[in-house]
């Protein structure tokens, strides 16, 4: 198995960030395996997505709407709302798989492989990139 652990800064804002092209180099030329991509934190996920059309901006509003920033929460640590960003790895998952082929991701035309991040008080994220070869 490869293994190497990237940077991601998110800055101080929710965000949905796209590591596309962080994965693309990692498989580039790997032949076939399987990219697994897991991001070792408690306030964090992964998604795959469309970017740049809205996509991005449209999932943090539902996050925004689903998990409010507000004191509802037991987990209250951190800045106000802290506690709903412990319950994102639920509905976005730290993990995910994509098939290398060809050592090129098999992702569809519009799809992104994206770090997923509603805490604002951890601007630096680690994302693990592995890569199981067939």
């Amino acid at each position: 198995m490869l293994s190497e652990e990237i940077e991601v800064r998110t800055g101080g804002r929710e965000t949905v960030r796209d590591i596309t092209g962080e994965c693309t180099r990692f498989v580039d030329g790997a032949g076939d395996g399987l990219l697994h991509v897991f991001v070792p934190h408690a306030t964090a996920g992964v998604a795959i997505i469309e970017t740049g059309a809205g996509s991005d901006d449209d999932l943090l509003a539902a996050l925004r709407e689903l998990l409010p920033a507000d004191d509802r929460w037991s987990h209250r640590h951190g800045s106000a709302g802290h506690g709903r960003d412990h319950v994102l790895p639920a509905l976005v998952a730290p993990s995910m798989s994509v098939p290398v082929i060809g050592g090129r991701m098999a992702l569809g035309t519009w799809q992104s492989v994206c770090l997923v991040d509603t805490n604002a008080d951890n601007p630096t994220r680690k994302v693990r990139l592995s890569l199981i070869p067939g």
